[in-house]
């Protein structure tokens, strides 16, 4: 169980909650470094070295009526587990309670984005995630900003530094915005203020140095607080959030800053 919340009820997932950790441990399309399938567990455990009490929002992360749900079992047809890993979050939104999705390969992000249809999508990541297929796998984690604007009005990427040739083609239309790393630290969302928002960390948009447990490494990346100072922002108007990529493969340090970037949404969430 993550740290500081309680068991949620799985028959009814969000009732008495309002927030609900989902574990979602995909790995079917992870390339170069797999291993997601344990990102879930990896970031529960090293969740448990985190005071309770946050001295930027002075409160305590067991007051703001966390739950969770565990994980959601994954087999190898990655559109099924979408459908019906959407399905839970589904009964998560109906409930009023924000899911906090746990990966698991970025994948999961498209069931979430499809359960909650937000008007814009916010993704910290290294990766433009544009592509129509990856080695003609169309529900690759190479294709999960392009899914999310089937459903969303329009695309941020915080932190991108790689797509091919193509994907950079599709970035520079008019609703896809790309903030390069080198600018992350001076970005602002600004978004209406009925604008609903869903927020995806995929941990390789940190720089390697700081979470090399991901699948696939990208040098020059965000560094922690930039990462922590975008999730502040843009939780108060997010419906949804959720961290991803993060496998075994280090001694914790993705894991780490997963599970704290976690808390800090919900910190900044509750508070707004």
């Amino acid at each position: 169980m993550f740290p500081g919340a309680r068991d949620a009820d799985s028959a009814d997932p969000g009732s008495a909650a309002d927030y609900v950790v989902v574990g979602a441990p995909l790995d079917v399309s992870t390339s170069f470094q797999p291993g997601t399938r344990f990102g879930p567990g990896e970031v529960r455990t090293h969740a448990g070295t985190f005071e309770d009490y946050d001295p930027a929002t002075r409160t305590h992360f067991s007051e703001h009526a966390v739950a969770d749900y565990g994980d959601v079992r994954a087999w190898n047809d990655a559109a099924e587990y979408l459908e019906y890993l959407e399905g839970v979050v589904t009964d998560v939104h109906w409930n009023d309670a924000v899911p906090l999705l746990v990966g698991g390969e970025h994948t999961v992000s498209v069931a979430a984005v499809r359960a909650l249809d937000p008007d814009v999508f916010v993704a910290l990541d290294a990766h433009l995630d544009l592509r129509e297929d990856l080695d003609g796998d169309p529900l690759s984690h190479s294709t999960v900003t392009r899914h999310a604007l089937d459903v969303a009005d329009e695309a941020v990427v915080v932190g991108a530094r790689s797509g091919n040739e193509h994907e950079w083609e599709r970035a520079s239309e008019g609703d896809v915005t790309v903030v390069a790393p080198e600018n992350a630290a001076d970005w602002t969302p600004e978004f209406d203020d009925d604008t609903d928002v869903y927020l995806s960390v995929d941990i390789d948009a940190a720089d390697p140095g700081f979470a090399p447990g991901t699948g696939t490494l990208e040098p020059f990346g965000l560094q922690p607080r930039e990462l922590r100072d975008a999730v502040r922002a843009v939780a108060p108007q997010a419906v949804g959030f959720d961290v991803v990529e993060v496998n075994d493969r280090d001694d914790g340090q993705a894991a780490t800053l997963a599970a704290k970037l976690l808390r800090e949404f919900v910190y900044h969430h509750a508070t707004a």
